[in-house]
């Protein structure tokens, strides 16, 4: 077998990569590239493989880093299938639209702006070609992808429907077998189960994005977050929660709905400004039977966990545009989770310069992105081409990420001491990828890699 990462290799977005067993060629993934704009439209534009030489594409989950860029195959001519969860498929159904309409008004935009004109990828058509090509396999449930190539999802515990992908296939008569892990969620997080401990594998495709930092402890995100809207309340502000419309944001409403039943925050009215955010916790309400025992306690004695006192979930546009005019503090939830598109830019454009307010950062943000550079504080940001005198306060609760943190990593990647013969790690940056490189070699794994972009790697 012959491995190649055309994406998350050596960086955390545009995860792409092939498979070639006996002849066949299986895509893991076909994300989204995320970062300097003019960068992200070339790679996202020209994909780095002949679109007709691939059989078949087996997606780990929805993100759109993991997800964004399929329909570009079927522009392309790509008639094979794609295999998914159900969840799955249902998010990319609604998330791959919205995509596609994101790019054509922020086309529009800048044509109007004289700013630099980056036509769509792909539009609705396109989505909906790619589409057709969905075959939803459940967890747990083998089938083949192509000849001797057999694939079982289990369950990765990331976001709703995400899977680590089991292969079993044979090779010179040889039975052999691969795990890709696309993204492995945390332990103990609420509404999901936990992340699949599987016991053995000849070759591990492994995600790093937290190969060389913890997380906040679980524990003390209810402190925290209260601990945020209670100053910001205080001082008349408003909470701008810029989050990824699947998973981040239906988690963060939940944490809200526990402090709520807690009397611990004020009856201060809460936005969920993105109808995409809105569409995805649809979604969750139909796929009940992936949330763990926590949410469904919570769901016997007080309903619908993603509904709370004052929370107002604004689809259109003169709905979003009338959170602008609100004197009073509020909570606001939009996307997208690193500031690169969306409605959170204009929340953001209108909240940045005032001290009062909180930009409360709740997931990863990748290099050269919007909520990097507010992350890390820089005094002026540009957003919608102008800049903005960041004088918010910024706040990070790094506990909520969807990402297992160095210790997960490093305990996940030690299951197979003396079992696998190569570890190859993509979906991290350089020092993730070095420290976790590091850790998983002092534990006693053998043979260790670091993917190349473009390179290819066998085993």
């Amino acid at each position: 077998m012959q491995i190649t990462s055309f994406g998350a290799a050596e960086g955390v977005t545009g995860s792409k990569h092939l498979l070639e067993v006996n002849g066949w060629r299986i895509l893991f993934d076909c994300g989204m590239f995320q970062g300097r704009r003019e960068e992200a439209a070339h790679k996202n534009r020209h994909l780095p493989f002949d679109v007709d030489s691939i059989h078949a594409v087996v997606l780990s989950h929805a993100h759109i880093d993991h997800s964004g860029v399929l329909p570009m195959l079927a522009r392309h001519g790509y008639r094979g299938k794609v295999y998914s969860t159900p969840a799955t498929r249902d998010l990319c159904s609604i998330m791959l639209l919205d995509s596609a309409h994101i790019q054509e008004r922020d086309a529009r935009w800048l044509s109007k702006k004289n700013q630099t004109f980056v036509p769509p990828l792909y539009a609705d058509e396109d989505v909906h070609e790619i589409m057709r090509r969905f075959v939803s396999i459940p967890y747990d449930l083998p089938f083949d992808v192509a000849p001797d190539v057999t694939v079982t999802f289990k369950d990765a515990g990331h976001v709703l429907g995400s899977a680590m992908v089991h292969v079993a296939y044979k090779e010179n008569g040889t039975q052999r077998s691969l795990i890709y892990t696309g993204d492995i969620g945390q332990q103990h997080v609420p509404i999901l189960q936990d992340p699949w401990e599987p016991d053995d594998a000849d070759t591990v495709i492994m995600e790093s994005t937290y190969g060389n930092r913890e997380h906040d402890s679980r524990a003390t995100v209810g402190d925290k977050l209260a601990d945020v809207i209670n100053r910001t309340v205080e001082r008349g502000g408003k909470i701008i929660v810029p989050t990824f419309a699947l998973e981040r944001a239906q988690e963060f409403i939940f944490e809200l709905k526990q402090l709520e039943l807690a009397n611990r925050i004020p009856d201060v009215p809460v936005f969920v400004d993105s109808p995409l955010t809105i569409n995805i916790t649809d979604v969750f309400r139909l796929h009940t039977e992936l949330f763990d025992d926590h949410i469904r306690a919570i769901m016997e004695e007080s309903g619908d966990p993603f509904m709370l006192k004052r929370i107002r979930y604004t689809r259109t546009v003169d709905e979003s545009m009338e959170i602008n005019f609100i004197d009073e503090p509020a909570i606001i939830i939009s996307a997208s989770g690193m500031c690169e598109y969306g409605r959170i830019l204009h929340h953001l454009r209108n909240n940045i310069e005032d001290d009062k307010n909180t930009i409360l950062i709740i997931g990863f943000q990748a290099k050269y992105t919007l909520g990097r550079r507010i992350v890390e504080r820089e005094r002026e940001v540009r957003i919608f081409g102008m800049k903005h005198t960041l004088r918010a306060e910024v706040k990070a609760l790094n506990a909520l990420s969807a990402h297992a943190g160095r210790s997960d990593l490093i305990t996940f990647g030690s299951r197979f001491k003396n079992r696998a013969e190569r570890i190859l790690l993509v979906h991290g940056e350089e020092e993730a990828l070095d420290s976790l490189k590091t850790s998983l070699a002092e534990s006693g794994c053998d043979h260790v890699e670091i993917m190349r972009e473009g390179e290819p790697v066998t085993v």
